[in-house]
């Protein structure tokens, strides 16, 4: 992200002042999380020698420019700042990328070429290959787990892999400091179930929300950054008379449009339900078998199941009953084969576009299940 001179930017400093070992940070695109937690983590190491970590879902988040231009914001940030010769004192003007690490650098005119610092101060980590990463030793206090969040599948047992990542950082000590930064993408991301934030969907934008847990210590900040800017000179470039358009500019939670049903249906129409369970929901999917229609409609279950023990149910928990599904991706019988054919000819329609949203990260997680 460029930053651009006389736009306002995101700022950190309130939720600093919670003094939380980790640190969500969720809002609009390109508002400055990223560089604030940048920033933070390049004065730690000139402070103290602390380093940072960045952490990314894929090794291709690192590779080529992507990593070379990871910290340029710290280079150039907009405003015609040099922001690493300000902080060393022109000792450093630039930040160059070598064998996943970033070391601060100068350009040297004699030997023509970039003359990196002794130390990295910041390393590159993927969730993907955290086991080639177990028993190296760092002394890192700052990490960022960058776009925490996605749209697209998540990395089985992902939580259980970032967990695993933060114990080989952190090791024996307690003063590390994890800052988890995305854009407000998705309402159903698993980190939030996986940390008890039970909160998240109903806040509001500015809102920062502090969670304790029975071990002394152990406290999550999760901030909702507001948008610092009425607008911003990018925002013309989605003035088309697109509601999905306001999502990118606005910093809404990203809901995709799903189709609704425009024709009514009384039970009588209703050939076979089954249930979908998922992210603290219950869904009644109802095949439907009208005149010259055949379609499936999705919504809300707001009372139990009444045949739990019988009625077909699909979830992302394994279960011994013969009922229980965990992928409907993969169908294994008749019946699930059948459902799924709705699917695939388009016939499904939903009561609102957040039980579209359940249903597509459902079936995000069914494509990438190894479960029976």
């Amino acid at each position: 992200m460029a930053l651009l001179p006389n736009v306002k930017y995101y700022d950190m400093k309130e939720i600093l002042k919670r003094d939380a070992r980790y640190n969500i940070i969720f809002g609009e695109r390109s508002n400055g999380k990223t560089y604030q937690v940048q920033l933070y983590g390049l004065k730690k190491y000139l402070e103290d020698g602390s380093q940072m970590a960045v952490i990314r879902r894929w090794r291709e988040d690192f590779r080529g420019k992507r990593g070379g231009q990871y910290f340029n914001n710290l280079v150039y940030n907009g405003k015609g700042q040099n922001i690493v010769s300000k902080l060393t004192k022109g000792k450093y003007d630039r930040i160059v990328y070598r064998s996943s690490a970033w070391y601060l650098a100068y350009y040297d005119d004699e030997l023509d070429k970039n003359v990196c610092s002794e130390e990295a101060f910041a390393f590159a980590f993927a969730i993907t290959e955290m086991e080639h990463d177990k028993g190296n030793s760092y002394k890192i206090n700052t990490i960022l787990f960058d776009e925490f969040m996605t749209r697209s599948a998540y990395v089985p047992d992902e939580f259980i892999s970032f967990m695993n990542i933060i114990s080989t950082l952190v090791r024996a000590r307690d003063t590390a400091k994890i800052f988890m930064c995305a854009n407000t993408v998705s309402k159903f991301c698993p980190y939030f179930n996986e940390m008890g934030l039970t909160h998240v969907k109903q806040m509001k934008k500015g809102d920062i929300d502090l969670y304790t847990y029975n071990t002394p210590g152990l406290t999550v900040a999760v901030e909702y950054s507001d948008s610092p800017n009425i607008s911003k000179p990018s925002d013309v470039y989605f003035a088309f008379d697109n509601p999905k358009l306001q999502m990118i500019t606005g910093g809404a939670w990203e809901l995709d449009f799903y189709p609704h049903l425009t024709i009514d249906y009384t039970d009588k129409d209703i050939c076979f339900s089954y249930f979908i369970q998922f992210d603290d929901n219950t869904l009644q999917a109802d095949i439907i078998i009208k005149s010259d229609c055949r379609f499936t409609y999705i919504h809300q279950k707001t009372t139990p199941i009444k045949y739990p023990e019988k009625d077909i149910i699909f979830t992302d928990k394994p279960s011994e009953r013969y009922n229980v599904y965990t992928s409907l991706q993969k169908p294994s019988d008749n019946i699930s084969t059948k459902i799924i054919t709705f699917f695939a000819a388009n016939k499904v329609f939903y009561q609102s576009n957040e039980i579209g949203e359940i249903v597509n990260h459902y079936l995000n997680l069914s494509k990438k299940s190894i479960l029976k």
